[in-house]
């Protein structure tokens, strides 16, 4: 079977690591000149996570239709903005029966539209899944347990990813909530950015705590008030992605708001955003942009953006955690 990875970003490469446990038939695609370059000279692909080199039997191409043409799965592995361009280059390589699951987290940002949702009006095919939870590339490509959803409305491909990625560290629990699951993935970015700010500002875990428990609710809210189920916040990509992206260092989105409550000016924030991909940042935009469209009160949203957007003091998310009913 021919498995297909688009992205050679480091959870891209944690992906493949992990499918190549059961499948020796993987090719990714990259768009990095200098990837490709270093890959034809060497012949495996290094590095891209310091000191990980991949098996040599997974190839490497920069040319859509080698890595997708007659491939049953491919693993959309980009950051959420690029899904739907990559949609649009894939599409001629595809069938009605080519499986797609996407590991971007996030909506896109002009439309509103869940990643999913982008990929069934471009692709037009039915076995669209998405996967998330808590999973940092590193721990993943050093063997160590993780859990992650599965999220798709289509049995059959529910049940191939998890023929060929299920293995003796990684395990899948499935669902057809497909709006839960992005949304989850989506705003955990964003209280994220939130518990940063908490540590910046010299709060302890315990106050750290009090935010996720409190935005678990809201949280909650959102997924009930756009379609999806409540349930999913128990999941993987829910209290799991939560707990791990608020209160890890190797989160961008949590470094990026400690920066901001230890007091970071307006010009530190941006040439922060310049050399690191904060996902949390174009996602608090967006949600808030989607929670205004529908009319939807989710306090510490409205909270967050103030802050991020409109360079409020920080301190007024311990005010607001304190007073919240």
């Amino acid at each position: 079977m021919k498995i297909a990875l688009i992205g050679t970003g480091a959870y891209g490469v944690a992906m493949a690591s992990m499918l190549n446990k059961k499948n020796k038939n993987l090719i990714m695609w990259t768009e990095s000149q200098v990837l490709y370059d270093r890959y034809k000279k060497e012949g495996c692909i290094k590095d891209v996570i310091p000191g990980i080199s991949l098996p040599k039997n997974i190839k490497l191409t920069m040319d859509y239709e080698k890595a997708v043409k007659d491939a049953e799965i491919v693993f959309i592995m980009s950051t959420a903005g690029f899904v739907g361009s990559i949609c649009e280059n894939i599409k001629p390589y595809i069938t009605k029966k080519t499986t797609v699951c996407i590991a971007s987290k996030g909506i896109e940002n002009t439309t509103c539209s869940f990643l999913s949702d982008i990929a069934k009006e471009k692709l037009k095919i039915r076995n669209i899944a998405i996967i998330s939870g808590p999973s940092f590339a590193i721990d993943m490509v050093q063997n160590n347990p993780v859990g992650l959803s599965l999220a798709s409305k289509s049995k059959k491909a529910i049940k191939l990813i998890k023929t060929v990625i299920e293995n003796d560290t990684l395990k899948l629990r499935e669902t057809n909530d497909l709006i839960g699951i992005q949304i989850c993935g989506s705003v955990k970015n964003i209280i994220a950015i939130a518990a940063g700010m908490l540590d910046g500002m010299g709060y302890p875990e315990s106050t750290q705590c009090f935010l996720i428990n409190e935005s678990l609710h809201d949280i909650k809210e959102l997924i009930t008030a756009i379609g999806g189920s409540p349930k999913s916040i128990l999941s993987f990509a829910g209290v799991g992605d939560l707990l791990l992206t608020c209160t890890s260092t190797k989160s961008r989105n949590f470094s990026f708001g400690r920066i901001i409550g230890a007091g970071a000016t307006k010009e530190e924030k941006e040439e922060h955003l310049k050399h690191n991909t904060v996902e949390g940042y174009y996602t608090l935009k967006t949600i808030y942009k989607l929670i205004k469209t529908n009319k939807i009160k989710i306090p510490i949203i409205d909270m967050i953006y103030k802050i991020v957007m409109k360079d409020e003091n920080p301190e007024i998310l311990i005010k607001f955690l304190i007073e919240k009913k």
